[in-house]
């Protein structure tokens, strides 16, 4: 069965595609895959009908899945019995567990809005296992996605069988009775104990990462390392994965022969140590990969020791018994990048790698295929993969395996065994990793190392796949001349066809983001003709105790805008228009120029600019972008459209909502009107200067409130579209009412109830889409 396993975990992965997606093209997708079977792998009648049978049986499993996949709780219930199966999140004033509901045995989110700083100091240190509690508070459904390319917190949660989320009214620990420890929450509780150990005893650099290393828990990292470590690709050395698995185990089975112990104790030591290590170490995908496929082998070798499973049955086997058992998993982006890497680095050990004698050379080469391998998977779900990950993973990998992960390790025992640690290997340790941080904070601001496209559709992933598996497939059999020439080719049309699309797409979009509370408009016009940013959104800070705030505050520019924008693969912007500013608008604008290029960046001509405008335009000069103050008067022109400034006035003076930029623009055959958060007296002035004014699409402004868009204005320019930015459940009750039945003869569109709203065009012609309406169709 040498390698068989690896074309029935292709059947099983079909099966659950076929459930979860297309049913009819992966039905044919599994009779072409047996015809290829037959004819080039010469399989027998038998052997195919094996090979089918995985595919209905994981089809049916993942139907079952999919169809069980939903809760059963009511959204009126208020009271909830629940017993806690994870670690809790203490962040700033927020605590966050996931619990299991009694009754009808359903894993829930529960937060609680902490009190006191006292109260976060205790929730922060109290073992949450081994007690069923009694909660009382309000159940809701889990955020969704309401831009396109969003991060969708519900389906995250779904994939992981968690339906509901519970704002509990009290502290979760009030009234809780105690129950017997099973031996699955005895290993909790040491993971708990151990996590809380390293950062009682340790620094906060050393125990962060030794949190990661040694029990899968990040959420001690500063967000902002954090952040550096994704950007440059090397964020998978802070998950435990096959690499530590291998190291430990080996480590251990090492330790134990020196001491005496027999191979056959060993053996049956390590098999009863990996499910334990497993939940010691949080239960990741790839943690579950690397110790299933380990536990595979050596029970393998106990059963039948003349009984060899080759490197690619093991990691099959162990994904068909991890999707069998859990199908939704592969929806996970870890999941997904562990297994796709492991697979590609397996399948090229006994013919690429071979070549390369050398450790410095089979380094690179195995960084390569890993990198290449997890392309397509990278960019779906961020868009973007850097350049300099491959000399980053050749100088971090040798750092993480020989000095952070055996010297952790030993930090950690030396620790425990003595009570303390010498002041000199923790000042050692503290030099390395302080001056490790510090170079990957420099290799993350190279932004010219960053290769963004934009999310791939269907076509454009499968696009990338073929060119991949070309590429492997040319580069196993040998590059020969006329081969590296086109292996160089292909690398090359596999980094510019996604671009090159983006650049030649014919039609253009004028879509406003969600940003909640605030206002930010994408224009972008076909074939990469222009790109213009109307406003950035922005959290309107409030003043709150330093233990109430969170380690990486919500921030819309960043958390929202720039996803955004690299979603769609734009890396420049040729205009950022701030209409005026007030922090709902101008507030991610830094966000902005920190991640994506801005040529040129637009205020108003006021005579007393903001402290955000001023920190904007301080910002926009290190970075190279043009500032340029427009008054009434302003125009400029792309294409066909014409942007023509209606205000403010030259020099402007007074309140600032008043003197925002107003913009009508003849965009897609249609005449819009961007104003920022204009008011009445704004809109009057603009009446009395332009009476013909006539619009078809409006940016209500201020976001529907009775200051502006007022029944003059509106009569006057008779828009037949109104759109309104506004947060959900918002505290200033935007829209109001009078707005509303000032615009009843006009189609609405909102971004509270409608999320991100876009005109997509060609030449003088479009349509408008809402994306919440879209997915709920």
């Amino acid at each position: 069965m040498n390698g068989k396993f690896f074309y029935f975990a292709i059947a099983a992965l079909l099966g659950v595609l076929t459930s979860l997606y297309f049913f009819l093209p992966f039905l044919l997708l599994i009779i072409i895959y047996l015809s290829l079977l037959y004819k080039y792998k010469k399989y027998t009648k038998l052997q195919l009908v094996i090979v089918f049978c995985l595919f209905i049986i994981f089809f049916l499993t993942s139907q079952h899945a999919v169809i069980n996949n939903k809760t059963i709780l009511s959204d009126s219930d208020e009271s909830f019995y629940v017993e806690f199966t994870e670690n809790t999140k203490v962040d700033g004033d927020l605590l966050q567990v996931t619990a299991l509901e009694i009754n009808h045995k359903e894993k829930l989110i529960i937060r609680y809005k902490i009190k006191s700083e006292a109260e976060k100091m205790a929730l922060k240190n109290t073992n949450f296992y081994g007690r069923i509690c009694h909660i009382s508070g309000q159940i809701s459904d889990p955020s969704i996605a309401k831009n396109p390319n969003a991060f969708d917190y519900r389906n995250y949660l779904a994939s992981k069988q968690i339906f509901k989320v519970i704002e509990s009214e009290g502290n979760p620990l009030n009234r809780c009775a105690a129950v017997k420890s099973t031996p699955l929450t005895i290993i909790k509780e040491l993971r708990f104990n151990g996590i809380h150990y390293l950062e009682k005893h340790f620094p906060p650099e050393i125990a962060a990462l030794s949190a990661a290393l040694l029990f899968g828990d990040r959420s001690m990292f500063d967000p902002e390392v954090l952040m550096d470590y994704q950007k440059t690709g090397i964020v998978h050395l802070l998950a435990i994965s096959g690499l530590h698995v291998s190291l430990l185990i080996g480590m251990v089975f090492f330790l134990g022969i020196r001491f005496g112990m027999t191979r056959e104790f060993m053996m049956n030591f390590l098999l009863a140590l990996l499910p334990i290590y497993a939940i010691l170490t949080g239960a990741s995908p790839s943690v579950i990969r690397a110790v299933l496929m380990i536990f595979l082998v050596l029970l393998i070798l106990k059963w039948n020791k003349q009984l060899k499973m080759s490197p690619i049955d093991a990691i099959s086997l162990t994904l068909m018994i991890y999707v069998f058992f859990t199908p939704l998993i592969i929806l996970d982006a870890g999941f997904q990048l562990s297994f796709t890497v492991s697979f590609a680095i397996i399948l090229s050990a006994s013919s690429l790698l071979p070549r390369h004698q050398q450790m410095i050379s089979t380094m690179i080469v195995t960084s390569v295929i890993a990198q290449l391998a997890a392309l397509p998977i990278l960019l779906y779900h961020y868009f973007e993969v850097s350049f300099i990950s491959i000399a980053a993973n050749l100088l971090y990998i040798p750092l993480f395996s020989f000095v952070f992960l055996p010297g952790l390790y030993l930090l950690f025992l030396f620790q425990i065994t003595f009570g303390d640690t010498p002041l000199i290997f923790i000042d050692l340790f503290m030099k390395i990793i302080t001056l490790a941080n510090g170079l990957i904070g420099q290799l993350a601001e190279l932004s010219f190392a960053q290769f963004v496209t934009g999310r791939p559709n269907l076509l454009t992933f499968i696009i990338y796949v073929i060119i991949l598996l070309t590429i492997f497939l040319l580069w196993e059999v040998g590059l020969q001349q006329k081969r590296k020439q086109a292996v160089i080719l292909l690398t090359f049309f596999l980094f510019t066809f996604h671009n090159v699309w983006n650049w030649i797409y014919p039609f253009g979009e004028v879509t406003m983001i969600d940003v909640g509370q605030g206002d930010s408009i994408l224009i972008h016009f076909p074939f990469g003709n222009g790109t213009y940013l109307i406003d950035t959104g922005g959290t309107i800070p409030f003043e709150e105790e330093e233990w109430k705030k969170h380690a990486k505050p919500f921030e819309v520019g960043r958390d929202v805008v720039v996803p955004f924008l690299k979603g769609k693969g734009i890396t420049k912007i040729d205009k950022l228009i701030l209409t005026h500013g007030d922090a709902d608008h101008t507030g991610g604008a830094l966000a902005v120029l920190k991640e994506i290029k801005v040529k040129q960046i637009i205020v108003p001509d006021v005579a007393d600019p903001s402290i955000s405008e001023i920190q904007i335009m301080q910002e926009a000069h290190k970075r190279g972008s043009q500032v340029v103050k427009v008054a009434s008067g302003s125009q400029w022109k792309i294409e066909n459209s014409l942007f023509y400034v209606l205000s403010p006035e030259k020099r402007y003076q007074g309140e600032r909502n008043s003197g925002s930029i107003a913009i009508m623009a003849n965009i897609g055959g249609l005449n819009w009107f961007f104003g920022g958060d204009l008011d009445q007296e704004g809109e009057e002035r603009i009446l009395k200067k332009y009476p013909r004014l006539k619009i078809d699409v409006l940016k209500a402004g201020h976001h529907g409130s009775k200051t502006s868009s007022s029944e003059i204005f509106i009569h006057n320019i008779s828009p037949a579209i109104a759109w309104i930015s506004v947060g959900e459940r918002n505290r200033y009750g935007h829209p109001h009412n009078e707005v509303l039945a000032r615009l009843s003869k006009t189609r609405i569109y909102r971004t509270d109830q409608d999320g991100a709203i876009t005109y997509r065009f060609n030449q003088d012609s479009g349509t408008f889409s809402a994306f919440l309406r879209k997915i709920k169709q």
